[in-house]
């Protein structure tokens, strides 16, 4: 594999955006599921980072039934270069009866698989942790037989946030790293890698039953090797579950493409994390976290 390791352009300078390879292209969304969602959403104040973060999988999983519910508000603090969603400071506190209006809205869906995120609320003491453990439990109140997947933010440290969601038992505690270390200052300038090691490896002391997982992105100018060395460096935080995707640019504003990975560059990824022992490893263009999250966990198991 190539080891491109190109420097990244700020992420101000609006360069030419270049044309997708064959591979990345999608169907644009449609389907009766796919309105009804969106529909259930917009009467329910409700946001999903499938429709924020502008992902190429929204067509499909929309239709499949499974969505990944985006908390908190639809403002993040921070500013990562990849991330289509809006940032600045939010303009109100988060909303203490959101868990009930999504409690409601995946019981109206019939969903038995559910996806938790937000955006990052640094404004908050505990960047939004005691909403999140009110989803979870508002969920399993409404939906007993729901397992919820939660991709939780690093909480700037504050592992009293982080044991808030742990003791609410999701199935499966996300994480993202993103990228690898040598990039974060462009790709993640506001986040700390090792900082998001140490909340994977806090999560395992806190309850070693829980299932967790984490993600990146390629793209960016990595190498191969440097993706190998993240992937051991998760291994070693004792995470479950990986996967990896194609970073796609979600305007002329964010960091551009370094380079586009083929799908044949990818199942090496997959091998090694088998050599490493992850319980699954996801990996190929289109994946993302929440892609297929339900059959990863399947796979793994999962925290009672």
């Amino acid at each position: 594999m190539e080891k491109t390791t190109l420097p990244l352009e700020p992420r101000t300078r609006t360069a030419k955006r270049e044309p997708k390879p064959p591979w990345l292209k999608v169907r644009f969304p449609a389907g009766e599921r796919y309105q009804e969602i969106k529909d259930l959403l917009r009467e329910g104040g409700l946001h999903t980072v499938c429709e924020e973060a502008h992902c190429p999988n929204i067509g499909e999983c929309f239709n499949n039934g499974t969505a990944t519910f985006m908390i908190l508000g639809d403002t993040c603090t921070r500013a990562c270069g990849f991330c289509a969603v809006k940032t600045g400071r939010p303009a109100t506190p988060p909303d203490p009866l959101e868990p009930l209006r999504l409690a409601q809205a995946v019981r109206r869906l019939a969903l038995d698989y559910v996806v938790i995120t937000s955006v990052n609320r640094d404004d908050q003491p505990d960047g939004g942790a005691s909403i999140f453990a009110g989803c979870i439990r508002a969920i399993r109140h409404d939906n007993p037989d729901c397992r919820v997947e939660v991709l939780i933010p690093d909480f700037m440290g504050n592992w009293n946030a982080l044991e808030t969601v742990v003791e609410a038992r999701p199935f499966v505690l996300n994480h993202n790293i993103e990228t690898v270390p040598r990039l974060y200052g462009h790709v993640r300038p506001k986040a700390r890698y090792e900082r998001s090691l140490e909340l994977l490896n806090t999560a395992k002391d806190m309850e070693p039953a829980l299932k967790t997982k984490s993600g990146l992105m390629v793209g960016f100018g990595e190498t191969q090797d440097e993706v190998f060395q993240v992937m051991a460096d998760l291994r070693a935080s004792r995470v479950d579950i990986v996967t990896i995707g194609q970073y796609l640019r979600p305007s002329a504003k964010h960091l551009p493409v370094v380079r586009y990975y083929p799908p044949e560059e990818f199942p090496p990824f997959v091998a090694y994390g088998r050599q490493l022992g992850f319980q699954h490893v996801e990996a190929g263009p289109l994946v993302r976290s929440s892609y297929h999250a339900d059959k990863q966990a399947g796979v793994a198991g999962g925290a009672l």
